[in-house]
């Protein structure tokens, strides 16, 4: 898909043309690695939905922002924003680096963990990532748990996803939008592109952090299985950020079939 072969002509194509861009952008080959570094934290796969949407709405921040002023200002600030959208760019694999070496940093020092409690009775195992083995004795999973008919559905924000969405929606999501919405028709047909876009991205990245969160969950109560599942995510990562700093600074071509340009 060709950003500059994209256009709309009015307000309901700007709805759909958004929508659907938004849902393939959050395939891309960074962003999918990126989260799959994350959803290890959390064994409930309706929490890994809200590590999604944390995600997405990070991502679609600095996006609204500098759509809107695209919109109002054209041509000044597309030429503000280009010589630098490669610093962003860098910024990403820095980022997938950074969390890829945080997860066998966590390996390392066994702080991700199966450990097995009674609870009502019954014997329960837990996936831990968030703390060290020794602090096991004075932590109960269940403590901070909600109760009720859907206790994980309730939403709750987290900043570390947020935070990545945003490096990765002032990268190359920023140079998709600033090639197409020059192209609107109106002030407000961009607009409604720029929040379906935005609409489409966080939920069909929700959606993708549900299925990452899938294979953890299954391998849960196996410590081997749960840190060979980590270890992949993380080499993908950190081989992802080396080769995307690789392509931008030294010209190779080591990243471009992960994602469309």
């Amino acid at each position: 898909m060709h950003s500059e072969a994209i256009h709309f002509s009015g307000i309901i194509s700007a709805l759909i043309v958004g929508l659907i861009i938004g849902f393939a952008h959050s395939t891309d080959g960074d962003h999918v690695v990126a989260v799959s570094t994350m959803v290890r934290d959390f064994r409930s796969v309706f929490k890994g939905l809200w590590v999604g949407l944390s995600w997405g709405l990070g991502h679609s921040t600095p996006l609204l922002i500098l759509g809107i002023l695209v919109l109002l200002f054209k041509q000044s600030i597309i030429d503000y924003y280009e010589p630098i959208s490669g610093f962003f760019e860098f910024g990403v694999g820095l980022m997938l680096v950074y969390l890829g070496i945080q997860v066998f940093w966590k390996l390392k020092n066994n702080e991700f963990h199966v450990h097995s409690h009674d609870h009502d009775g019954e014997s329960h195992k837990h996936l831990h990532g968030s703390h060290f083995h020794e602090e096991i004795e004075n932590h109960n999973p269940h403590k901070e748990r909600k109760h009720g008919l859907f206790p994980e559905l309730f939403p709750f924000f987290r900043m570390k996803s947020y935070t990545i969405g945003i490096v990765h929606g002032l990268a190359g999501s920023a140079a998709i939008l600033i090639a197409i919405l020059p192209t609107s028709p109106s002030f407000v047909s961009g607009l409604i592109f720029l929040f379906s876009f935005s609409l489409g991205t966080m939920i069909s990245m929700a959606i993708m952090t549900v299925f990452l969160s899938f294979p953890v969950l299954i391998f849960s109560k196996s410590n081997y299985f749960s840190n060979l599942i980590m270890s992949i995510a993380a080499s993908l990562s950190v081989l992802l950020g080396i080769g995307l700093m690789s392509d931008l600074g030294l010209g190779t071509n080591f990243t471009d079939f992960l994602w469309y340009r």
